[in-house]
Parts: C-alpha cells; sequence; structure tokens
C-alpha cells in the first residue's frame, strides 16, 4: 500500500525507537501536511514543549512568529507551515542546555515526511543540526553560515535557533536583524499571501 502523509503521522506519533533513551518518555511533537508551503527545521522539543506538545509553545516560539512576521493562527497552520524538529521528542538536559537531537530520529523518519510535502517553497534551517541536514555545504560556524545566508537561494534560509540562549549572539550580530529578518518576512509573505487572510494573518 502507498504510503500517505497521513499513515506516516500516525507511525511517527506512536514511535518507541528511542524509549530507552528519553528521560521523560516518547511524545513526538511536529505538524506536518501535504500541502505545507513553508518548512521550519528545528532542533528538538524543550521541556516546556513536551508538556504541552505544542510545537514552539514557548519564549523561541515567540521570537520566531516575530522573525517570520506572522501571527500564532498562521503558524499553526498546518497547510501554510510544517515544523519538524530534527528529532521529534525531548533529549533531556545536559552540562549547558538540551541534550542534541538523537539522530536515528532524523535517519529513521526525516526523508520519508519530506518526500510527502512537494509544496515546500521555503525551508528555514535552525540551528547546526538542522543545517547539517538541510544545506549542501557550511561555512566553518553557525555564524558565518547564517552571515553567509544569501549564497543558498531563495528556497533555503539558515537561522541561528530564537532560543533566550542566543540573546547574546543577537546582540553581538545587529545584522541579523537590520538585513536577514527584513528579507525573510518578505519571502514569507509572499509565499502565504494567496492564501490568507493579509489583514489578519501578516503583522
Amino acid at each position: 500500500m502507498k504510503e500517505t502523509m497521513g499513515n506516516l503521522y500516525r507511525s511517527v506519533l506512536t514511535c518507541q525507537m528511542c524509549q530507552a533513551e528519553l528521560p521523560l518518555g516518547p511524545r513526538p511533537v511536529l505538524q506536518v501536511s501535504s500541502r505545507s508551503r513553508i518548512l521550519i527545521a528545528g532542533q528538538a522539543p524543550g521541556i516546556k514543549v513536551h508538556q504541552s506538545g505544542v510545537p514552539f509553545d514557548d519564549p523561541s516560539g515567540d521570537r520566531l512568529r516575530e522573525w517570520l512576521g506572522i501571527d500564532s493562527a498562521t503558524f499553526y497552520n498546518p497547510e501554510l507551515i510544517a515544523l519538524l524538529p530534527m528529532a521529534f521528542c525531548y533529549p533531556g538536559r545536559g552540562k549547558s542546555g538540551d541534550l542534541p537531537p538523537p539522530p536515528r530520529c532524523a535517519a529513521h523518519w526525516r526523508q520519508a515526511l519530506l518526500e510527502q510535502m512537494p509544496n515546500i517553497e521555503l525551508t528555514l534551517c535552525l540551528g547546526q543540526y538542522a543545517q547539517g541536514w538541510h544545506l549542501d555545504s557550511r561555512e566553518e560556524n553557525l555564524t558565518q553560515t547564517v552571515r553567509k545566508w544569501r549564497n543558498y537561494g531563495e528556497h533555503l534560509m539558515p537561522l541561528p535557533h530564537p532560543s533566550p540562549r542566543n540573546n547574546g549572539w543577537l546582540k553581538n550580530n545587529s545584522w541579523f536583524s537590520k538585513e536577514l529578518v527584513p528579507v525573510l518576512q518578505q519571502r514569507v509573505a509572499r509565499i502565504l499571501a494567496p492564501n490568507i487572510d493579509k489583514g489578519t494573518a501578516l503583522k
């Protein structure tokens, strides 16, 4: 039987592959649709998102929506926005923050899900793990990769993670808000404008 997005999504939600390694057990959190137009590739859910089951239901999400220039109703519409982290479950805490996303999650699920989203026009890569997967080549560090965002064309854009932990990075790299964010908002608006009520969904 041919795989469908619905079947694949239900399989992801019942995945137990990393159960023995997850401190709070598996609770996959993602948002996908075969009609999605913009893909946001994140890292892995934090503990608040694990508890709520809602992707980017935290200060990172507030900042990300500001960067995109869209409201929550648009952000949480899967026919417009796909939220596909590099791992779907909370990985636990390390010495300096949450642990990295377990690579087996992406290795097992990611390509199959991407194949079910043929309408993606823009992929936003938040942080080094998403950039490592989606970008054919990167600079020597995240700052340089994001600074060279123009090199990745109209359909891919590397971004820092919007976590409050990156407040210092944003302060030290003011070009990001001045140069990249306005272009990001223009691209998002251009893709979504035919599909949404511009009076309520675009800021």
